[in-house]
């Protein structure tokens, strides 16, 4: 599988490509794979299939293409190559190895050619780049105005890569190619001045003079008569050039040519314009804009009139630590810090938390970049998050100037006039300024050099938001190590060796660090010094939660010790909210449920929570869902063990109040189990849902953690919270019956039975049998199903009762037993119309229905089914509805009764489709399908099945 995006928007398989269908769905696609495993926004989408007022069903549109892109893409085997289309909250996110996606292996080879030493390994490498392309970026897509910027980026970054190939080409002598190569794209693109001024050098140095200076002036009138604009600095030097006869550096002899892969050389006697026009920057390689569609800047020599170092100058000044050893993996941070520093005075902000490897990432880059930056690289820790304290401004700022020669005796003494020095000496040259550890903005700005060419590069635990605001940072956030980047880290330290002969428990121990960078560093060391050790043994000793974070600590490093000094800086009520949110049982929380957790209300939670990731202390995965890294969830955990059984019972209570007015939402009048437990605590505020699907959305995002939230009630002794929080998503258990409830309901059951509550088991009972039937293990069901009535009669539970009633009926008409099925469903409808619950009743009546049709009674069907109806309101029960109406009309097709059985029948499907009940749906199609030849109806079969084979 391929992802196209340098020419038409394409999916290609084995089998071919596939059918994306209409030019929103793959400017859908393209939006998705420009921010490949990023979650996009629904606004984000909406801009990008629209470049005007979008219609009012935008929304419903873009889900729709959403489903079908799904549905394309599960039919053509993805999970097999790792791609999936996932929602997360008001976004989605398309997961794909970049290898699948041509402009993330264009980018790569990119990065590749950088790194050749050799100019014939360059060629080869931006050829294979340039390969990649089949036409313009994004055809046959409807470009809003975020892709047709992102369109321009990646043309922008196509043309820099033949530009560059074309001088790699000079440096080997090859200048002909150079030239054919140029005069194609000069002619589609006859005003870019770059091309024109680099074909006219080819044309020179390949003795066809005549020809460069006839390509200036026809370039010279163009501009004037399409911009009204005389030539810029490089068409004009690349004129003067060939008008004095002089080689330039690309004709200079091969010794010239080796420096190419080593940074710019030194020039002796040559003249400004030699000095920029004509040089062959491998090591500095077009990228592609970001995507929001900023275009790529191929990074400029120094405006000044005189070349940045001169063979008297002293050498470049270099206060930069050495590069980290051992260091893996983080292709696509690098590729984004290259980006970031492309444009005019650069600030990157590589963000992270602690242990995250920010300053290897940026160390890494900085000595990977040397050749940018021929005036030095400074470098300051600045202690953001130390116990020494930061230094003051104006020491950082008298280290750097004395390192770029001012005398001691010259260094102001205030720090404003210390930074106004700075900023005037950096204005011409270029430089690279590493800022270390920063904690706040404003620290960082006094530090900030004067010219356009510098580069300043900041890591910080703290998302430094105020900088991006006033100075245009670029953020670059680091995030964990992939489980094969964390081996390749422990095989750098430990040797290949003895990782390869235990590459299970290699790949175990970087998934226990959470691919930590520290963490693994640390466990690293430790199997350094004991040889003896094996991998497994330690990773074993991991593996238990007490103990790990001590075991993550060598000397005065550690885990632990790098989130203590984060910590320390945080004010008292983001600490408390942390503590308390070690103690979540599940993998993600919201306001509300941290709120429940800290014994505070929604609004100060959320405060919190910014807090608390703007110290990347938290992460946002999608708007108002935060989770922990399990390191980090084990350090706040220990800071205050204390609290544990009240923060867990505070968010238990906030899922059960939750839980039911999910429920109560999603089936007005439905709720099993009303009854709340001994000492409730009623959460400061509980979420309010809109409507059904709302609810249903939150009961199904909200799964996973209910799960785990049950585990922990049960594991705590709380059984009483445990079977109402897993009861309580009876709603989504019901409209995805066959997704695997059954180990969830058996946990339940203990719950229920280890409490002694004959309520709850029996209810937990007739919902387990009923999911065991459904799943065809009807014998196993009936097994339970018997005790249900009668432990509900014994807890005063008479709707229960029936409930399960009908339950037991269901299955022993699985079984063959109708008549005993047939009597237990009366019985059920007897005791929902005692107490008065026409939802229980209009359950009875329906299943009642059903056994009178398989009875082959259909008059009496068609009249339970009648009574049903009459009983529920049209605008609830939407799936109980439709199943009623299909009943109707197969009893009227039993009678003879055709043109009414097709009408409900119809009806029965279309109230199906619009509520999203595909199971309904499909049951109705299946037997107008086999009823009648209307193609239609097929078609509509086909598509609620692919709906609910492919439902998430």
């Amino acid at each position: 599988m391929e992802f196209r995006l340098l020419g038409t928007v394409a999916v290609e398989t084995y089998t071919g490509p596939l059918p994306l269908g209409p030019a929103k769905r793959r400017s859908l696609l393209a939006a998705l794979l420009l921010s490949a495993n990023t979650p996009v926004s629904v606004g984000r989408l909406t801009d990008s299939l629209w470049d005007d007022t979008p219609p009012s069903q935008a929304r419903g549109v873009i889900q729709g293409h959403v489903s079908r892109l799904r549905a394309l893409l599960v039919g053509a085997d993805a999970e097999a190559y790792g791609v999936e289309l996932a929602t997360l909250g008001d976004a989605y996110v398309l997961r794909a190895p970049e290898t699948l996606v041509d402009a993330q292996r264009f980018e790569e080879l990119l990065m590749l050619a950088r790194e050749q030493r050799s100019p014939g390994d360059t060629v080869l490498m931006l050829k294979e780049a340039l390969s990649l392309w089949q036409g313009p970026a994004l055809s046959g897509a409807f470009a809003g105005p975020p892709l047709k910027a992102a369109a321009h980026s990646l043309e922008e970054s196509r043309l820099a890569t033949v530009e560059l190939l074309a001088r790699t080409y000079g440096t080997l002598g090859e200048h002909h190619r150079a030239a054919a190569l140029l005069s194609a794209e000069t002619a589609a693109h006859p005003l870019r001045e770059s091309l024109a001024a680099e074909l006219m050098l080819a044309l020179y140095r390949a003795g066809r003079q005549s020809e460069a200076l006839d390509r200036f002036h026809r370039t010279r009138r163009l501009l004037a008569d399409e911009l009204g604009i005389d030539p810029g600095p490089k068409l004009a030097d690349a004129y003067a050039l060939i008008l004095r006869g002089d080689p330039g550096p690309a004709a200079a002899a091969p010794a010239a040519r080796a420096r190419v892969s080593s940074g710019p050389a030194v020039p002796s006697t040559a003249s400004p314009a030699s000095t920029e026009v004509g040089a062959v920057p491998v090591a500095e390689p077009p990228v592609a804009g970001d995507a929001a569609g900023a275009p790529p800047v191929v990074r400029r020599p120094p405006s000044s009139a005189q070349p940045a170092v001169h063979p008297a100058d002293p050498l470049p000044v270099d206060l930069l630590p050495r590069a980290p050893r051992g260091f893996q993996g983080r292709t696509a941070e690098l590729a984004a810090l290259t980006r970031a520093a492309a444009g005019e005075s650069p600030v990157c902000l590589v963000t992270g938390p602690a242990g995250v490897g920010k300053t290897a990432l940026a160390l890494q880059w900085a000595h990977r970049n040397e050749a940018l930056f021929p005036d030095g690289r400074l470098f300051a820790d600045l202690r953001g998050f130390s116990e020494a304290g930061e230094p003051a401004q104006i020491d950082v700022l008298r280290e750097f100037l004395l390192a770029l020669g001012v005398p001691p005796r010259r260094v102001p003494e205030s720090a404003p006039a210390a930074a106004a020095l700075f900023r005037s000496l950096t204005g011409r040259r270029r430089l690279l300024v590493v800022l270390d550890n920063a904690r706040d903005s404003a620290t960082v700005r006094a530090l900030l050099p004067g010219g356009t060419d510098c580069v300043t590069l900041v890591t910080s635990r703290h998302r430094l938001e105020g900088l991006i605001a006033s100075d245009a940072a670029r953020p670059v956030p680091l995030d964990t190590l992939e489980a094969d980047d964390g081996t390749a880290l422990l095989a750098g330290v430990l040797g290949e060796e003895r990782v390869l002969a235990e590459p299970v428990a290699a790949r175990r121990l970087a998934e226990l660090c959470g691919g930590l960078p520290l963490a693994l560093r640390v466990t690293a060391a430790r199997l350094a010094g004991r040889p003896q050790w094996t991998l497994a043994a330690l990773a074993d000793e991991l593996a238990d939660e007490r103990g790990r974070l001590a075991f993550l600590d060598v000397d005065d490093t550690g885990v632990a010790a790098a989130l203590r000094l984060t910590v320390q800086h945080l004010p008292p009520d983001a600490v408390h909210q942390f503590a308390r949110l070690g103690h979540h049982p599940g993998g993600h929380v919201d306001p509300y449920a941290a709120a429940a957790l800290a014994g505070t209300d929604p609004v100060a939670a959320a405060a919190a929570l910014e807090r608390l990731a703007a110290a990347h202390l938290v992460s946002e995965t999608a708007p108002g869902r935060w989770v922990l890294h399990d390191l980090v969830r084990l350090y706040a955990r220990g800071l205050d063990p204390a609290a544990a059984r009240e923060a867990l019972v505070g968010v238990l209570d906030h899922g059960i109040a939750t839980a039911l007015a999910a429920a109560d939402t999603a089936e007005p009048g439905g709720e099993p189990c009303f009854v709340l437990p001994d000492g409730f605590r009623r959460p400061a505020a509980v979420r309010d849902f809109a409507d059904r699907a709302e609810a249903m959305r939150w009961l199904s995002a909200e799964r996973e953690n209910l799960a785990l939230a049950a585990q922990a009630a049960r594991d705590a002794g709380l059984e009483d919270r445990a079977w109402r929080i897993i009861l309580l998503q009876w709603p989504q258990v019901v409209w995805r019956v066959r997704d695997n409830w059954t180990p969830l309901l058996e946990l339940a059951l203990e719950s229920a039975r280890a409490g002694k509550d004959a309520y709850a088991e029996s209810r937990v009972l007739t919902l387990l049998g009923w999911v065991l039937t459904e799943e065809g293990r009807a014998a196993e069901a009936a097994a339970l199903l018997e005790h249900s009535p009668r432990l509900a009669r014994e807890a005063g539970d008479p709707l229960g009762e029936a409930t399960a009633l009908i339950n037991l009926a269901v299955v022993r008409a699985e079984l063959g037993e109708l008549p005993a099925a047939t009597e237990n469903c009366a019985r059920a409808v007897e005791l929902a119309r005692r107490e008065e619950d026409r939802h229980t009743e209009m359950l009875a009546l329906q299943h009642l229905a059903r056994m009178r049709l398989t009875a082959r009674r259909p008059e009496e069907a068609l009249a339970h089914a009648r009574t049903a109806l009459d009983l529920g309101p049209e605008h609830e029960e939407a799936a109980r509805r439709s199943l009623l109406l299909a009943i109707c009309g197969e009893a009227h097709l039993a009678l003879g009764q055709e043109d009414d059985g097709v009408r409900l029948l119809d009806r029965a499907a279309r109230e199906a489709e619009d509520a999203g009940y595909d199971e309904g749906a499909v049951r109705a199609l299946e037997v107008l399908v086999r009823t009648t030849a209307e193609p239609s109806y097929r078609v509509r079969h086909e598509r609620s099945a692919l709906r609910l084979a492919t439902a998430p």
